[in-house]
């Protein structure tokens, strides 16, 4: 990490010369512009800096559409403010000479964009303030790994590819350690990002890992997220490797992104264990149930996709209920942990997932839970793929529906914020509706 004395110091002796400005968009990437360092120190530290506001009124391909409110061609797509959060400044060890710092974003008036997703995760975590707590969150993101660079990949439609992996290697040292230099050197420059690496693994499709890092406050838990996946594809890009974090790449075990989450009292102590052993908090028991109240209805912000709902299969440790149980993993809801370490972890967000939104969300539902005094539901024993509880919504259509109807939602973050995630899901729907895909041809093209 870096604070501006020490930048400045750097840059004058040229060990720094640019600064990345990164805004997050819906998608959960980083945007923004290079700078460099000296533009950087002498103007945009104390003026900030602006960008287009279509950023957060376009596809995953950044082609502007309808129905946003905030940004369209009738109100001429103008700028918003990015406004440096200074306490974000790091290095960038994979690139040369370079440090970044992340950006809240405002209008020229100075009032926040509250549909950005920086914004809505600040507003969840005020209102946790307003009631003496802080939220503490990691991510758990798997990827897979292919021998091919990404432009090979483009160029062969994603057909054939070469996984790094040709079996499972889930918790296997030989497996892993085919792809150890990238594995190695990813690890390396994000703790040289200020990021605090703990460890890395395989996983169970073929080129899949997983590498993880410390908790943290809720906030920088997601910068941490966006900056190393983001981080991840380049370093992976400069050694010739592509990798990906899609949900379901095929149709065997998908890339999950397991979010934890516990909160701390104004003392800093733990606030879900109660006695010794493994007993809950009534706050915990609230929280936990104000999480299984809003799965369905916030499922949006934890799976934001078409492709998010294809993981949901039985027996495929991806879950299809939303129940919870204690070191569960077939439970939408896994609690783990005892005593200070105590949590719960959200097993529905996949690798696609926009960590500022689904944090959120986890907040918004535990506060739900709290302020109602919610009692707890009994615990899921066994397999979750063979209860009755409710399902985890199958499409994102129907993910879509329940959110745009959902009075917590409403209540936890506006009515402004529930239209454009909404028509952010509108837009993925018709795009995907409108495509003809290889299954069709394959399907079709002789036998029908």
């Amino acid at each position: 990490m870096l604070d501006l004395d020490t930048l400045r110091l750097e840059a004058g002796e040229g060990r720094i010369d640019t600064v990345l400005l990164a805004m997050v968009d819906m998608q959960g990437r980083l945007q923004g512009k290079r700078l460099t360092a000296e533009h950087f120190l002498d103007e945009v530290v104390e003026h900030d800096a602006e960008g287009c506001n279509y950023l957060l009124a376009v596809d995953v391909e950044m082609n502007p559409v309808e129905g946003y409110a905030m940004a369209s061609w009738e109100r001429g797509y103008g700028d918003f403010v990015f406004k440096p959060d200074l306490d974000t400044l790091r290095r960038v060890p994979w690139q040369e000479g370079t440090a970044l710092v992340m950006c809240d974003l405002e209008w020229e008036d100075g009032t926040p964009v509250v549909a950005s997703p920086r914004q809505i995760l600040r507003r969840q975590i005020e209102r946790l303030a307003e009631r003496g707590l802080t939220a503490m969150a990691g991510t758990e993101l798997e990827f897979m790994v292919f021998n091919d660079t990404y432009e090979a990949a483009w160029r062969k439609g994603y057909k054939e590819l070469d996984p790094a992996n040709l079996y499972n290697v889930d918790y296997s040292l030989l497996g892993t350690s085919r792809v150890e230099p990238l594995l190695r050197r990813i690890r390396n420059d994000m703790s040289g990002a200020g990021l605090v690496v703990e460890d890395a693994k395989g996983e169970c499709n073929f080129g899949q890992h997983e590498i993880n890092f410390r908790f943290d406050r809720a906030l920088a838990a997601a910068d941490g997220h966006a900056i190393y996946k983001n981080g991840a594809k380049e370093i992976s890009a400069d050694l010739g490797y592509a990798l990906t974090f899609m949900p379901k790449f095929d149709e065997r075990e998908g890339s999950s992104c397991h979010i934890h989450l516990s909160l701390k009292g104004e003392d800093g102590s733990p606030v879900f264990a109660a006695g010794e052993g493994h007993g809950f908090s009534p706050m915990f028991e609230s929280f936990l149930q104000g999480q299984i109240s809003g799965m369905r209805e916030l499922t949006l912000l934890f799976a934001p996709n078409i492709n998010s709902y294809k993981r949901y299969t039985p027996g495929s440790f991806a879950p299809t209920k939303v129940a919870w149980g204690r070191d569960n993993r077939t439970c939408a809801l896994r609690v783990v942990g005892h005593g200070p370490s105590l949590r719960a972890e959200n097993r529905v967000p996949g690798g696609d997932v926009n960590p500022y939104l689904a944090l959120a969300a986890m907040i918004a539902a535990g506060i739900h839970g709290m302020d109602n005094g919610l009692s707890l539901e009994e615990e899921h024993s066994g397999s979750a793929y063979e209860t009755d509880k409710p399902r985890v919504p199958p499409t994102l259509r129907e993910a879509r529906d329940l959110f745009v109807e959902s009075s917590m939602a409403r209540e936890a973050f506006g009515d402004e914020v529930v239209e454009h995630y909404t028509n952010m899901a509108r837009v993925e729907i018709e795009a995907f509706e409108a495509a003809v895909t290889d299954w069709e041809r394959y399907r079709n093209f002789e036998r029908l």
